[in-house]
Order: structure tokens, then sequence, then C-alpha cells
């Protein structure tokens, strides 16, 4: 284990808190853009807050909201196929928990919480900058910056429940490429010799070619699983020749 476990401190809730500021531009316009998804679907002000309160998973919400413009309260086979397609867009979720898991050991309700408030930017950064953090990846760093992206959605959703019609499309604003870029700065540092770098090749072409057929939950989880296997593999077959 690499963190401090069940410990918690403030001050580490804080760093955690902060790595993730810089990327609160890449989720303010998509947070606006499902309140204005909601408001347009006849959601009240109240119920598209309460949504990103409970939820918390901007794919599923939108997914939600687009049932409301759709027609209105889904049936029960809606919400069924909405319950199916949010399991599928979260599903990687099981990789990041497992993942998580490895690094740092969680009491009972830190698992709980931290499952909750888990999110692919969280998750991505917590990994990176956690263990350079004074003190070393904890519960209280995790929390910070899960919770970090969680107030940052929130008010962004107040904001485009209150205010969406009177703002800026975000598509024209150019945020989309965001995230994109601060997971390449994220996944560069950690690619140390050549198998790393054949994997993640790989893996970026598998994405790319199921991305294509697949919803992206189910893609990352099979990248990310089928990425594993291969790393395993080729490292045992380069450890069995050099035996």
């Amino acid at each position: 284990m690499t963190g401090q476990g069940r410990g918690f401190d403030w001050g580490t809730f804080g760093r955690g808190f902060r790595v993730m500021v810089p990327l609160w531009a890449g989720v303010v316009p998509f947070a606006v853009a499902y309140a204005v998804t909601a408001r347009a679907g006849g959601l009240s002000v109240w119920e598209t807050c309460l949504m990103s309160v409970t939820v918390f998973a901007g794919a599923s919400q939108f997914a939600a909201a687009g049932q409301f413009v759709g027609g209105g309260v889904p049936g029960v086979a809606a919400a069924l196929a909405l319950v199916g397609t949010t399991f599928v867009l979260n599903a990687r979720h099981v990789l990041y928990g497992l993942s998580l898991s490895r690094q740092l050991s969680l009491s009972r309700w830190q698992r709980a919480v931290a499952a909750q408030f888990l999110t692919d930017e969280a998750y991505g950064m917590v990994l990176v900058a956690g263990p350079r953090d004074p003190g070393g990846l904890s519960v209280g760093f995790l929390l910070g910056a899960e919770l970090s992206l969680f107030a940052a959605w929130n008010a962004a959703t107040l904001l485009g429940a209150l205010a969406g019609a009177a703002l800026p499309d975000p598509d024209a604003l150019g945020v989309g490429v965001i995230f994109p870029l601060a997971f390449l700065g994220l996944l560069v540092p950690l690619l140390v010799g050549r198998v790393a770098v054949l994997v993640a090749v790989l893996s970026g072409l598998g994405a790319w070619g199921l991305g294509r057929v697949l919803p992206g939950g189910l893609v990352v989880l099979l990248v990310g699983v089928g990425g594993a296997l291969l790393g395993a593999l080729i490292s045992t077959r380069r450890a069995e020749v050099r035996a």
C-alpha cells in the first residue's frame, strides 16, 4: 500500500481539492449543458439539481435528461433501459475501484463515500498526483479530489438551471479538448519502458476501434482489462526469456 490508509487529514483534503481546480474549466460547460437539457425536458430547477447531487454521473444524467426531452416521464420499459444504459456507461468504474483498492486501504464507509463521488478525472489525477503528495496517497487526498469536482459540477448545474438560456453553447467554446489533453498529460509520465508504451499504443488503437461500435463506458472496461492482460502476458514472456 502506498497511502496512509484509514487516517484522515484536512491538509491533504485541501491539496486533493486544489489539484482538481484546473479541470473545473472542463466540467462547468458540460454541467451547464446537462442543466439546459434537463430544463428543456421539463424538469424544475430543484429536480435538475437533485439529479446532479444524487447521481453525479454526467453521461448518465444526459441519458436521463434525454428521456424526459423525448417524451416526459419514462415508463417501466424505458426506465429499465435507462438503468441498463447507466450500467454500461459506468461499467468502467469497476476497474477504477479495483485499481484504487490496490493503492489505498479504505474502511467500509470510506469505500461507500469514495465510490459515490468517483469520476474518471478524479481517478486519473489521484493516481498520478496522490503518491507525490507530502502525505502520500491518502483517503483525505482522494475525497478532496472527488468532492472538488462534485462541488464544481453542482454549482455549474445550478447556474445552468437558472440561466442556461443566456449562456453560450459549450461546444462553441472549444472546451471539449480539456479532458483529453488532461488525461494525456497524466498518461505520458507513466509510460516508462517499451512494454508500457506498446500496451498504451495498442490499447489506444483498440479503444478507437471499439469506440466506433460500443458505448464509451464499456470500451474503457474492455480495453482496460485487455490492456492489463496484454501487459501481464508480455512481461511474463520477457521474464521467461531472461530466466
